[in-house]
């Protein structure tokens, strides 16, 4: 249905800050609801090459699924109606919580989140970004601004700096670093980000297992804005 089934667009999103469009995906008999971020929709910035925003959605779901952690949603690059650009199942949210809202019931969902969020250096971890679905699970988006070989680490999730890395998840940050190197995650991802990019990521994860502990914020700017 993401790869191959019709888009119809039924709105904009709002408060959004490149064009994210609420589409209807339509593959036979089988319907549902994705967001479709076109590449022509994407407002430029400074730090991240033009026009690579989509490829960075993708790549974020493609170092999830590697890693088996967090949620998120299925996502493509695919042509689209106002051309291309990454397309993802929407996920229904359960209601208006977030990180703020989620933290104090199920912390222990969020160590997960803050590790992937440091390899993919992302730049705008806001607490709306964490959603609680009606499945009953926390889902994570918004991951255009990932993956820059500089550190630009900006997330409201500190609530670990210091603490150790769950072996569990050490385990498949060491694998997932090899597979950033050699393997067929590397392969996938050059199709998206360049190599240097990659090769960032690895170093990444490299370091989060010889350190075993989640880090200190940055010197420079460590939040989102809105925060939320």
């Amino acid at each position: 249905m993401l790869t191959d089934g019709e888009i119809r667009p039924l709105g904009l999103m709002p408060r959004a800050s490149n064009y994210t469009f609420l589409v209807e995906l339509t593959d036979g008999d089988v319907r549902g609801l994705g967001v479709y971020k076109p590449r022509e929709g994407e407002a430029p910035l400074w730090d991240f090459p033009e026009g690579t925003l989509c490829n960075r959605e993708v790549a974020a779901y493609l170092l999830a699924r590697a890693l088996g952690w967090p949620r998120v949603p299925p996502t493509v690059l695919r042509d689209g109606p106002h051309g291309p650009g990454s397309v993802q199942l929407f996920v229904e949210p359960a209601g208006g919580d977030h990180y703020f809202t989620l933290r104090e019931r199920c912390l222990d969902e969020f160590p997960a989140i803050a590790a992937f969020d440091i390899v993919a250096n992302n730049a705008d971890r806001k607490s709306g970004h964490c959603l609680l679905a009606s499945d009953g699970a926390i889902w994570v988006v918004d991951h255009g601004v990932c993956f820059n070989e500089d550190p630009k680490l900006r997330t409201v999730i500190w609530d670990f700096v210091g603490d150790p890395v769950p072996p569990p998840l050490l385990a498949d940050l060491e694998r997932v670093a090899g597979e950033l190197r050699t393997g067929d995650v590397r392969t996938e991802l050059l199709e998206l980000l360049a190599r240097d990019e990659i090769d960032a990521a690895a170093m990444r994860a490299e370091g989060l297992v010889r350190a075993g502990r989640f880090p200190q914020p940055g010197p420079d700017r460590a939040y989102p804005w809105p925060p939320v």
